[in-house]
């Protein structure tokens, strides 16, 4: 983080694939999906990310559980399958509570030792965003869950990334976004924040304006990084 030109005084993180599996819900039910559960996972995450970017351009903004659920019933008939009775419930339910990845409670709790203030910024719906949160025991971890719902346009809009500016009363290039996402991490960049690419999937950089100050493998690096930027 040497380009880092002005101290970090908050790290804002994606949620979904960054703090919490999106996988975790169909590798919990995966004996009653089937084989097919992985494909069902990753339909299921692929339909969801792109309905989020459809709805904001034809300007038809429904809450994250609402397209969550749309990208599962997607999902089910692509891959030729009606669900068990009480599957898809089932399914949405346990995306409420999706397991956070190992490092994520150390990676929080080390940030704020470092005198850097932390706070999700999800396109997720508030009370998905709660119940994630407490289930996996971060809430006293965070200074705050800022969501998407409350300007009704998802990420990567602008409007979405300027909560954290407002939250913070600072300008973009005092706060670092962390994402596991490329296109997040590149709307992020655009924006003006001092971006993070936590590429847990080995993946290739996006070919889009916007490029992460630095790329990961998980988060347990992120303290040591941001510490050095927070003290100049």
């Amino acid at each position: 983080m040497s380009a880092v030109q002005h101290p970090v005084v908050a790290c804002l993180f994606d949620a979904y694939g960054t703090l919490f599996d999106v996988n975790a819900a169909a590798r919990r039910l995966r004996d009653e999906i089937g084989p097919s559960w992985e494909d069902l996972a990753r339909i299921w995450r692929t339909r969801q990310i792109e309905y989020t970017w459809l709805r904001s351009l034809m300007d038809r903004y429904v809450d994250f559980r609402t397209v969550t659920a749309e990208a599962l019933d997607y999902a089910f008939t692509s891959l030729g399958q009606a669900p068990a009775p009480g599957l898809r419930a089932r399914l949405m339910d346990l995306y409420m509570t999706l397991d956070a990845y190992p490092e994520v409670p150390e990676t929080l709790a080390a940030l704020r030792a470092h005198g850097i203030a932390t706070a999700i910024l999800s396109n997720g719906a508030p009370d998905m965003l709660r119940s994630a949160t407490d289930s996996a025991g971060l809430t006293g971890l965070l200074d705050d869950v800022l969501s998407v719902d409350t300007v009704k346009v998802f990420k990567p809009a602008a409007a979405a990334y300027s909560l954290g500016c407002v939250r913070f009363a600072t300008t973009p290039e005092r706060l670092a976004f962390v994402s596991s996402n490329g296109w997040d991490v590149a709307g992020a960049a655009t924006f003006g924040f001092r971006t993070l690419w936590v590429n847990r999937a080995n993946a290739p950089s996006e070919r889009l304006p916007g490029s992460p100050a630095a790329e990961l493998d998980s988060l347990a690096g992120l303290p040591d990084l941001l510490s050095a930027s927070a003290s100049v």
